[in-house]
Parts: structure tokens; C-alpha cells; sequence
């Protein structure tokens, strides 16, 4: 008769990719039960959005099933999402900002395609609009004319795509402009942040104002990040500014958990001629040499653009397309290094297995 031993030994050959261990020395293997020639095992990996999860799960079925004394077995696949060692804001995992060192890379749209990627593989996902000063999320979320409730003195996340959302956009009007100091707008972030009924999050994304200014250190320095994501173009200019925000993460101790390189090529929808109209492997030169990891090329493709002004993201609208599996990639590679930035408190790239 098969032993819950004989199933722990034979689900060891199973390494994963990332931490480059067998998944029951990490502790993934949970709940081994036998019942005559049947065996039922859970895996729990950090993530859900574990890009691996499937290959896990096929690798364990054929693993147990090569033992002698099992005919069936039934792999469930969980997750407990990793956190931080330090002590955040109750409830949120891991809090994720989306960064650019210039305006017009397309930083916003790549947020909510990351979000909405991400809730996609059943995470549990919040999204905040911390550029005060153009907010461009309610209009890509589909929720420029709704206006959150408040229970409780907290403020209640709107919600859409599977995404809770807050941005200064559903307290203003979308014609008005926000003429504060920096001072003020710091606080007016802080406040979305903390005074928002967020609930269990498992990522909190928060699409900061382009640059380097108030805003960024005001959350560099008060909240407990798990990394940043950096957009650039692949032109030398854009690139200029990426390194720069790079530079200022690494010098607030917010580890940059990859680069998107945006419209990095052109597919003409008539031809199918592909151009490098920003230039060609900007963000390729510059992962070398800061030996920050490149975690997507996104195309310029004319369906994000419409999407994202119609309030649809081409997550949603087209989900079997290219850049539809472009941004589920970067979910998945995102998610599964803040897993191993988490576990082991250092920077490591990310592998494609």
C-alpha cells in the first residue's frame, strides 16, 4: 500500500523554477490523503497567478500515478499569497507601484491591464489612482461616472473587471483641475490609500504620476512596498528617465521588480509589416546594464488604445489575443517575483520555466 511518504518522495522531483527547490522541501505539498488505491494531495503555491500552476499540477498526477499502489489521484491546487517581513496596511498583501520617469509611455494603461491580467488568475486585486493631477483610471475601469459610498467614516472601492478601484477622479469632476501644492497632494494620496475600506487584497497596485516628485517618497517612506514596476518606451529619451526612476527606488529601498518596454513595435494592421518606430531594444540595453529583469515587450497596437479609451481594457475585450497573453505573462512574472523577493529578501531575476 502507497505511504504518504512513498507520494512526498515522488512529488520531490518536482523543482520549482524560481527557487530552485522541490516543491515539498519548500512546504508546498500540503493535506496528503490515501484511500485504498486513491490519493489526494493540495499543492499551495505563493501566488495565484502562478504561471506554473498547470505544469505543477500534470507533473504531480504523473509522479503519484507512477507509484505501484495508485490507480487515481486528485491534485488541488491552492495558494496563500506571500508577503512582505514588515508590517503594512492590514488586510493587503503586497502593495505594487507602477512607475514611469516621464508622462505619455503608456504607464496607466499598462497598470490596469496588470490588474485586470492579475485578477484573472483569481487573485484578489486593488488598484489606486495616485497621479492627482491627470487621473485616467475611472475612465479605463469603465467608472468615470459612478461615485464611491462611505460606511463607517472609510471610504468604499469601486469595483470592476474583478478590480476594487479608488482615484481622486470619482471625487472631482473630470473637467476640473486639482491646483494643490505638493503638501496637499501627498495627503490626498495617503488618505486614498488608508482611509479605503480595501478589504483581503493580494495585490494592491498603485499607478503613480510620472517623474520622481512628493508623491513618490510620500509612499516610499510610509507605506511597505513590495516592488515597483518601471514603463518605458524603447527610445533613448524615455530610457533616460526609466534609469532615473530605477535610481530613485533603489535609493528608497523599494526593490524594481522589472521593466515593460511599451510600444515596442509596430504591427501594421493592413500589411502585418512590423516597425520599431521608438527605436528597437531600448529596454533590452538598459536591463543589461542595471541588471533590472525585462519583464514584457508590449506592441503598439492601435486595440490597447481603443480599449483603454472606451473603458474596456483589451484584457477584457480580447482575451485570446497577443497582447491579451502579453499582459497575463507579465502578471504571472510579476507575481512570481514578488514571491521570491518576499521568501528570500533578495533580487533575483525571473526565469521563463
Amino acid at each position: 500500500m502507497a505511504t504518504e511518504q512513498a507520494i512526498k518522495q515522488a512529488l520531490s522531483t518536482i523543482i520549482d523554477p524560481d527557487f530552485n527547490k522541490d516543491i515539498v522541501s519548500l512546504g508546498f505539498v500540503k493535506d496528503i490523503h490515501i484511500e485504498g488505491r486513491r490519493a489526494s494531495v493540495t499543492i499551495e503555491l505563493t501566488t495565484p497567478a502562478c504561471p506554473v500552476k498547470e505544469s505543477f499540477r500534470q507533473q504531480a498526477e504523473q509522479a503519484i500515478l507512477a507509484l505501484d499502489d495508485i490507480d487515481s489521484v486528485d491534485v488541488k491546487m491552492t495558494s496563500r499569497t506571500s508577503t512582505p517581513r514588515r508590517e503594512g496596511i492590514p488586510g493587503i498583501a503586497n502593495i505594487i507601484a507602477v512607475a514611469s520617469g516621464k508622462g505619455g509611455v503608456g504607464k496607466s494603461t499598462t497598470t490596469v491591464n496588470l490588474a485586470v491580467a492579475m485578477a484573472r488568475t483569481g487573485a484578489r486585486v486593488g488598484l489606486l489612482d495616485a497621479d492627482i493631477y491627470g487621473p485616467s483610471i475611472p475612465r479605463m475601469m469603465h467608472l468615470a461616472d459612478l461615485r464611491p459610498q462611505v460606511r463607517n467614516k472609510r471610504l468604499q472601492p469601486l469595483q470592476n473587471y474583478g478590480v476594487k478601484t479608488i482615484s481622486i477622479g470619482f471625487l472631482v469632476d473630470e473637467n476640473q483641475a486639482a491646483i494643490w501644492r505638493g503638501p496637499m497632494v501627498s495627503g490626498a494620496v495617503m488618505q486614498l490609500l488608508k482611509d479605503v475600506d480595501w478589504g483581503e487584497l493580494d495585490y494592491l497596485f498603485i499607478d503613480l504620476p510620472p517623474g520622481t516628485g512628493d508623491i513618490h517618497l510620500t509612499l516610499a517612506q510610509n507605506v511597505p512596498m513590495s516592488g515597483a514596476v518601471v514603463v518605458t518606451t524603447p527610445q533613448d529619451i524615455a530610457l533616460l528617465d526609466a534609469r532615473r526612476g530605477i535610481a530613485m527606488f533603489d535609493k528608497v529601498h523599494i526593490p524594481t521588480l522589472g521593466l515593460v518596454e511599451n510600444m515596442s513595435v509596430f504591427i501594421c494592421p493592413h500589411c502585418g509589416e512590423s516597425s520599431h518606430i521608438f527605436a528597437k531594444d531600448g529596454a533590452d540595453k538598459l536591463s543589461a546594464q542595471t541588471e533590472v529583469p525585462l519583464l514584457a515587450k508590449i506592441p503598439l497596437d492601435i486595440r490597447i488604445r481603443q480599449d483603454a479609451d472606451a473603458g474596456t481594457p483589451v484584457v477584457v475585450s480580447a482575451p485570446d489575443s497577443e497582447p491579451a497573453r502579453l499582459y497575463l505573462d507579465l502578471a504571472g512574472k510579476v507575481a512570481r517575483r514578488v514571491s521570491v523577493l518576499n521568501q528570500r529578501k533578495v533580487d533575483i531575476p525571473v526565469t521563463d520555466g
